[in-house]
């Protein structure tokens, strides 16, 4: 694995939630501190060591095929909800609404930092970032549940702006108000990524 540079880039917690039960919608209950275990947010209907693979994995297993959960948090930054919400036309947009487990602030760009990437917390928790979480369609239907008009303005509005998913690497404790520190691997883009994806 490539070594972990340190960085200067800190963010500050600003928001925690956890979705419990998601056969009703994917709302977050709000939280001021939560404990991290190795299955991910204690409480939190996306935890697990494992899950079922979904649609976005149809190209390597079949739906519901018993896989390792590395999307076991959302994290959203600040800044790209504030984006969104502008995008929207509405003056805030609520991170509860989107299935949120934390909200970020203080990380520029957050949805592109690369996989791999690592997420430390004061007490020593880490989280491993695995990809950008792209915006959904069950997001808009939960937002227009409330807000009709805001729900299909979502997706577009959500684009390169959703944050990523994420997997507990080092358990621990994580508050709102916590300063939460990048760093990224040292590893170049690779040369053929253009000819993966054509």
């Amino acid at each position: 694995m490539p070594a972990l540079k340190p960085t200067r880039i800190t963010g500050t917690v600003t928001w925690l939630g956890r979705v419990t039960d998601q056969e009703t919608d994917l709302r977050s209950e709000i939280l001021t501190e939560a404990r991290l275990s190795f299955a991910g947010l204690e409480g939190e209907m996306h935890s697990g060591m494992t899950r079922p693979s979904c649609s976005r994995m149809l190209p390597q297993y079949p739906r519901g095929t018993e896989i390792r959960n590395v999307r076991q948090l959302t994290i959203l930054s600040r800044e790209e909800l504030d984006l969104i919400a502008a995008d929207m036309q509405t003056g805030a947009l609520d991170p509860m609404l989107l299935g949120a487990s934390m909200v970020i602030e203080g990380i520029p760009d957050f949805t592109h930092v690369p996989p791999s990437s690592r997420l430390q917390l004061p007490d020593g928790a880490c989280l491993t970032v695995d990809m950008e979480n792209r915006p959904c369609t069950y997001l808009a239907r939960d937002i227009s549940k409330d807000h009709p008009d805001l729900g299909p303005r979502f997706k577009p509005a959500a684009k390169n702006r959703r944050g990523v998913t994420a997997w507990v690497e080092r358990e621990g404790r994580v508050a709102v108000g916590d300063t939460i520190t990048l760093h990224i691997p040292d590893q170049p883009v690779w040369a053929h990524l253009q000819d993966a994806r054509s």
